[in-house]
């Protein structure tokens, strides 16, 4: 026995340590010893260590012959070791997992986490895409989409029974829908819950089928969705459509259907948040004397006055012409970028304007000025 490791060295307490002290202590050593949980090589070892430690420490009488002897207490034939005899686990198989893994699997665990709930379920939700038109999104439209689902049965509301005396607790699981068995193993006996075969897990048998569903409890249907686009909806937005989702078990009702939207680029227009962003070509003669042009919306055509000496890349704001704001009033605003654009090509005569132009400048060229300012 020289090679065993000391008892309350195993747990890390001291002799004087309270039995709780010494639980506490071995609930902590259990969690990090677990083979589920810890995957090193020694770790089952150090774990069946542990629980030998805690199955006598734990045990007044057993404690106090270790007090005494140390591990002799417990060779076969020790006397003064009152029969203890060897390690056998007795602790450990009537140690609560839920009270150990509670903590690492978000509480709860023990027996009552594994039931089944084999009452009425609501279905899963189901998410479909729809790819829209630019203006679409910006003006709202509707929309007709199809779909198969199983729509719960009106006559038997979901059963699959003719009526409510057709139902019955499954005499094979009594009605728990799950079947339990016990399996003793080296860590303790174990308790594994499956699927009752018979009602597959319902915990319900029915005598009488329902004659609309024949039994199913559901009706398989295509159907047409009618959607009501909003103005001003974008992409990834989602549209919800109540009950039009996967069905329910044991007679809950179907989930819901989202329709998740997404919209096409526009040639010309970028939207961004809720405002629109557009570029617009402008001669270098309108930039330089001003103008007025119709620039493209959303809404339509709208005159915009440019003034003279615009720069090319100024930005300029049409308020109000941007998207409608889904929620609440009001709408973004519309951005149009100048982008004032050099002829490659001229004519004769607009060559000699240009160039007579170039003359009467009264303080030279652009290029002069930057580089009188190097100068300076």
């Amino acid at each position: 026995m020289a090679d065993k490791r000391d008892y309350y060295e195993v747990l890390g307490v001291n002799k004087n340590a309270s039995a709780d002290e010494i639980k506490r202590a071995y609930r902590k050593m259990a969690k990090k010893y677990h083979p589920d949980v810890n995957k090193s090589a020694d770790a089952e070892e150090k774990f069946k260590e542990v629980n030998e430690a805690y199955e006598v420490l734990s045990d007044p009488d057993k404690k106090a012959a270790y007090d005494r002897y140390g591990h002799a207490a417990f060779e076969q034939g020790a006397g003064g070791a009152g029969g203890f005899g060897g390690f056998n686990a007795g602790g450990f198989e009537d140690f609560d997992f839920g009270d150990i893994f509670g903590s690492f699997f978000g509480g709860g665990g023990g027996r009552a986490s594994s039931r089944r709930n084999n009452g009425p379920q609501q279905g899963e939700d189901r998410f479909v895409q729809l790819e829209i038109d630019f203006m679409d999104a910006i003006k709202g439209k509707k929309a007709e989409i199809q779909i198969n689902y199983d729509e719960q049965c009106t006559h038997c509301m979901g059963t699959g029974a003719a009526s409510s005396s057709d139902v019955t607790n499954c005499s094979r699981c009594g009605g728990t829908g799950t079947i339990r068995t016990q399996q003793r193993s080296p860590f303790g006996t174990f308790v594994n819950e499956t699927t009752c075969p018979d009602c597959n897990g319902t915990g319900k048998k029915i005598t009488k089928a329902c004659p609309n569903c024949h039994g199913k409890g559901y009706i398989n249907k295509t159907i047409t969705v009618e959607l009501n686009i909003p103005a001003g909806i974008n992409t990834h937005q989602q549209l919800r459509v109540a009950g039009k989702g996967y069905r329910g078990k044991n007679g809950g009702p179907n989930g819901d259907l989202y329709v998740e939207i997404y919209v096409r680029p526009h040639k010309h227009f970028v939207r961004h948040n809720d405002d629109i962003q557009i570029e617009v070509p402008v001669s270098s003669v309108d930039a330089t004397l001003g103008c007025e042009v119709d620039v493209p919306t959303v809404y339509g055509d709208v005159t915009m006055k440019i003034p003279a000496g615009t720069q090319s890349g100024a930005v300029m704001r049409l308020k109000g012409k941007g998207v409608k704001h889904l929620r609440g009033d009001g709408y973004g605003d519309q951005y149009v970028k100048i982008n004032v654009q050099i002829p490659k090509k001229l004519t004769r005569k607009e060559k000699e304007l240009y160039e007579q132009l170039r003359k009467v400048g009264k303080s030279g060229s652009i290029f002069d000025s930057f580089k009188n300012a190097f100068k300076n």
